[in-house]
């Protein structure tokens, strides 16, 4: 545990010498009165996917200890769609471990993510933190694993054009001075960071463009993996603190699918992984466990599916008059799920590279993940991570998993005559929010399976999507090109 505390980026860590999962009211109070914190913020997820905020402010340390002890009530039917006005009292209650310092606010300010509980004190069944906590929990009583998550948000950063500034379509891993915003991205990652962000990494993607008199580029932070919760609480934090910083900036972000015609998407690929006993159950004997593919066969069969959750925005669906096939691969970043490299190899590259000792005792096993490629931004990241478990529990449940896994396997060199035969018999992802919710609605026992999604959530869920009317979008754009502009504009600031 003191390696978890030593580097942590979280001042109220620091401070303590404690873990945040051990966080407990007294010690938040003390922290509070050791750094003369003067505000309390309450953060909670909407049924938007952002975070709303209550700020409080202390006048005692008994105030304070009330806080943190009772949590709030707020108007439920502002909140969420599915809420009604007359029943809409609920209460927040804040999480000790979630703690951090905003770093936003001039006047010092400890925030909290907070979990909905009913006028009864129960969690409320459709909180995006407790649908979470279902799914993880369904798929550890069914497979006796973890099932743990990392994602990797892309987003556009959209500043002005400026002279003497050269723009290149191809801006992958660019680095100074040819990439524009690397310190507003490494700003971002520090107070990240602090706020108890796991970050693996960051860099520029492919998108550098102007556009409308505007110059736009697109940036990656990749997570490392958690739980499920944490993980998808992570992300939404991220969103937050980019928004937040670009604004001090002067600069816009989007985390839409879409920004501009024919360039570059932002995805948030999803990297899941099975834990038991703090063991990756992703390989065995260096190559993909059959508990892998059993997963990947559930994700394969509710790809549709997912979609609902993880492509909720008809953006995600520009300019596509036809599906991706729904198929995975190792290494094939063409498939809708890829195997990504996972250092199985047994080999001490770094010892080659730097001409020393052998160090044979390194073990790189607990790296590998499987990816699942289509979700967006745009995503609730609550509801997309419980769909994704709640479909890799699927797998398990499923007869005759590892057949249909093998069913769906294309291998890396597509132009092999096999793979390209095999490619036609596959089923494609749906190509509209409308088309979306039809698959959505025909899979919808398996998300409501153990009482993860009630079907109320998913009737709202179904609802929203079929309001964005989208099943001819492709076509009336195809009539009228200045209609896409209008949808670009209007979800810019989708998720």
């Amino acid at each position: 545990m003191r390696d978890k505390i030593s580097m942590n980026a979280n001042p109220i860590v620091k401070h303590l010498k404690k873990h945040n999962s051990e966080f407990s009211k007294q010690d938040l109070i003390k922290f509070c009165e050791d750094k003369s914190v003067e505000m309390v913020k309450f953060l909670f997820v909407g049924g938007d996917g952002k975070l709303k905020s209550l700020n409080f402010m202390i006048t005692s340390r008994w105030h304070l200890d009330e806080i943190l002890s009772y949590g709030e009530r707020v108007d439920g039917s502002c909140l969420f769609s599915f809420i009604e006005a007359q029943s809409s009292d609920l209460y927040v209650i804040p999480r000790y471990s979630t703690a951090f310092v905003d770093p936003f606010s001039e006047i010092k300010t400890m925030a909290l993510l907070c979990n909905y509980y009913t006028k009864d004190g129960k969690p409320l069944e459709s909180a995006p933190e407790y649908i979470v906590t279902k799914a993880s929990n369904a798929f550890k009583q069914i497979t006796g694993m973890d099932c743990e998550m990392l994602g990797e948000l892309e987003y556009y950063v959209k500043g002005f054009v400026e002279e003497n500034f050269a723009v290149e379509n191809n801006n992958y891993q660019e680095s100074t001075p040819f990439t524009k915003y690397e310190d507003f991205r490494l700003e971002c990652m520090r107070l990240i960071a602090q706020t108890g962000g796991l970050i693996k990494y960051g860099h520029t993607e492919n998108g550098a463009f102007e556009y409308n008199g505007h110059y736009y580029e697109q940036n990656e932070i990749e997570f490392m993996p958690a739980s499920l919760l944490e993980a998808a609480d992570q992300i939404v934090i991220a969103k937050w603190v980019i928004r937040n910083l670009a604004f001090q900036y002067g600069l816009e972000v989007s985390f839409a699918p879409k920004v501009a015609p024919n360039k570059p998407e932002s995805r948030l690929h999803i990297h899941i992984r099975l834990m038991k006993n703090g063991k990756n159950q992703m390989l065995r004997a260096g190559k993909l466990s059959s508990i892998a593919k059993t997963a990947i066969a559930g994700m394969m069969e509710c790809a549709g599916a997912l979609t609902a959750f993880g492509n909720p925005n008809p953006l995600s669906y520009v300019k596509r008059s036809a599906g991706v096939n729904i198929c995975w691969g190792e290494r094939n970043r063409s498939a809708l799920l890829r195997v990504p490299l996972g250092w199985s190899n047994k080999e001490d590259m770094a010892a080659t590279v730097n001409n020393s000792d052998r160090q044979s005792r390194y073990d790189a096993t607990h790296k590998q993940t499987i990816e699942f490629r289509s979700p967006n931004g745009s995503s609730n990241i609550h509801f997309l991570a419980a769909s994704m478990a709640i479909a890799c529990r699927h797998g398990f449940e499923m007869q005759n998993a590892l057949e249909n896994a093998n069913k769906t396997f294309i291998d890396v060199d597509i132009s092999k005559a096999g793979a390209r035969n095999k490619i036609k018999e596959l089923k494609q992802l749906p190509i509209s929010c409308w088309e979306s919710a039809e698959v959505m609605d025909k899979q919808r026992h398996i998300f409501e399976n153990y009482g993860v999604f009630s079907p109320g959530m998913l009737d709202g869920i179904i609802k929203d999507l079929k309001q964005h009317d989208d099943k001819t979008l492709n076509e009336r754009i195809e009539e009228d090109p200045e209609l896409l502009d209008i949808v670009l504009e209007r979800f810019f600031h989708c998720g």
